[in-house]
């Protein structure tokens, strides 16, 4: 019995320590770029779009398509940098439990 109160107290403080990792997610602010800097794109940890920076070299009507990939590449390079920071913060709050193999949380 004592285990499982021990257990249930750390999936509590685990819980308090998501809660608050998630409201830190929200907070960062993580910059994604294409094209050698010439298009930035900044994202929360959310996934949500703050700014996009455009170098004023790249604005010809004959570059309208190079911008649109550029953009794209940099808001999926934000993206991947959100997805790799989100893992590395949940393993520091996860590191005390042992999970089973391939179960991600929150759940």
């Amino acid at each position: 019995m004592k285990n499982l109160a021990g257990l249930m107290k750390q999936a509590q403080q685990m819980q308090s320590k998501m809660a608050e990792m998630q409201e830190a997610l929200a907070d960062l602010e993580i910059e994604g770029a294409a094209g050698a800097g010439m298009v930035k794109v900044v994202m929360s940890g959310k996934y949500n779009l703050r700014s996009i920076k455009i170098d004023p070299s790249l604005v010809n009507a004959d570059d309208v398509e190079v911008l649109e990939d550029l953009i794209l590449a940099a808001v999926n390079d934000a993206s991947s940098k959100v997805e790799a920071t989100t893992q590395e913060k949940m393993q520091d709050v996860t590191g005390g439990l042992n999970l089973p193999a391939g179960m991600k949380l929150p759940f």
